[in-house]
């Protein structure tokens, strides 16, 4: 059977259309946010993860923490519940950090718009303090070791109280 040149064409384009549909139907097979397990000699090892993972250190320094607290801070700041200062501190003491020896600022400005600016902190010992900031002043989650200020304080200005 010999095909002529218009007939080959039309072929052609067949499969052309063909394998873009089969390309979009391959791209919409996973859920959205879903994304493909790399391949075994891409991920880590379980060795590799057990030191990539940062963890409390009960008896390390504000140093030794500040990647626990900056993971845990970045976690919420992933979440819907990014605006909201209780989320911080619940997902902190969820962590194992003392909700005692924390503080956070309000969640809205005096006049009851959210803040640009929501602020967080876990004292460490005697002298040092883990400090969160997030909002959209920031975009993204700050975290720093900063000295306590007076009467073993860490942050300024007005905080809320951690009542629940």
């Amino acid at each position: 059977m010999l095909r002529t040149a218009p007939s080959l064409a039309r072929t052609a384009r067949a499969f052309v259309g063909a394998g873009a549909i089969l390309v979009l139907l391959v791209g919409c097979t996973a859920a959205a946010g879903e994304h493909p397990t790399p391949p075994s000699f891409l991920s880590p090892s379980p060795a590799d993860t057990a030191t990539a993972s940062p963890a409390l250190q009960p008896e390390g320094t504000a140093e030794d923490n500040l990647p626990y607290f900056r993971a845990i801070a970045e976690g919420v700041w992933a979440s819907e519940q990014r605006a909201e200062g209780r989320a911080y501190i619940d997902a902190l003491v969820a962590a194992g950090f003392d909700r005692t020896a924390m503080q956070v600022t309000p969640d809205q400005t005096t006049v009851g718009n959210p803040v640009e600016s929501l602020q967080f902190s876990v004292r460490w010992g005697e002298e040092s303090c883990l400090v969160g900031q997030v909002g959209p002043s920031t975009g993204q989650v700050v975290a720093v070791v900063m000295p306590q200020l007076a009467e073993g304080r860490c942050l300024v200005g007005t905080t809320r109280p951690i009542d629940w």
